[in-house]
């Protein structure tokens, strides 16, 4: 039988070590080409003008992820992995001043845009941190310690030759779940239908978690319509949301 994989948006680091509760042959592959993206003038302003207070990296974080120390202020933390452009980020920040809210993310050009929404908006309750979301979730952040992770629209690798490089996997939802605090939230959306039901099956099969709306969720009301959303209505695709809490 081969080792579980958990598909991942970045090589793993040297001495990695698997997350707590999942086998010791834990190993991952790459579900992403790396692009490093050039900023445009706006962008390489936002840079300038704000990563000193709205950056971070994975050396900034140190051995365990602490929200209270990383935002100034003890608030309930939220993970978005994949906040791309940033204006949905920042519009769901907007919309719940009382979470502290990392998104995690590795496209420069996006994360320059993300401090232009921020400063553009007056938000100041997110932070975006430049790296690969299942290292962060498996060596930085300790276990019961997050309130909600976000995963809104990942890369559908639509081809059938790629679903294996699909981030929702039964083992990354285990991760995740090991991550929340009981009575955390889950919350997953794709415009994709195949997609859409691996989430499902991913999520329903792991017993920490549970569904409490028996199937689909509706989206949100803090969610506003991404522009993946409105190119999938665009062409007739429906829209998935999955809402899982911890037990």
């Amino acid at each position: 039988m081969s080792s579980p994989r958990i598909p991942t948006s970045g090589a793993a680091r040297p001495g990695d070590t698997p997350p707590d509760g999942l086998p010791d042959n834990f190993r991952r592959v790459v579900s992403f080409t790396s692009r490093g993206g050039r900023v445009n003038q706006v962008q390489r302003r936002a840079l300038e003008a704000h990563a000193d207070k709205w950056f971070l990296t994975v050396d900034d974080i140190g051995e365990s992820m602490d929200g209270a120390a990383i935002f100034g202020r003890d608030a309930p933390l939220v993970i978005e992995i994949g906040s791309g452009m940033g204006e949905s980020t920042v519009a769901m920040a907007a919309d719940r001043p009382e979470i502290n809210l990392l998104a995690v993310e590795v496209y420069k050009p996006g994360i320059a845009q993300t401090f232009h929404h921020m400063a553009k908006s007056d938000v100041d309750n997110v932070r975006v941190l430049r790296a690969d979301a299942v290292p962060v979730l498996t060596d930085l952040v300790q276990p019961d310690s997050i309130d909600e992770v976000w995963l809104f629209f990942p890369d559908p690798w639509p081809k059938a030759r790629h679903h294996k490089r699909r981030i929702v996997t039964p083992d990354f939802v285990e991760l995740v779940a090991s991550r929340l605090r009981k009575g955390g939230t889950f919350r997953l959306a794709t415009d994709w239908e195949h997609y859409a039901e691996q989430m499902l099956a991913a999520c329903t099969g792991v017993k920490t978690l549970r569904n409490p709306h028996g199937g689909w969720a509706p989206r949100p009301d803090f969610r506003p319509l991404t522009r993946f959303e409105r190119r999938g209505l665009a062409e007739d695709r429906e829209i998935f949301d999955l809402e899982f809490v911890r037990r």
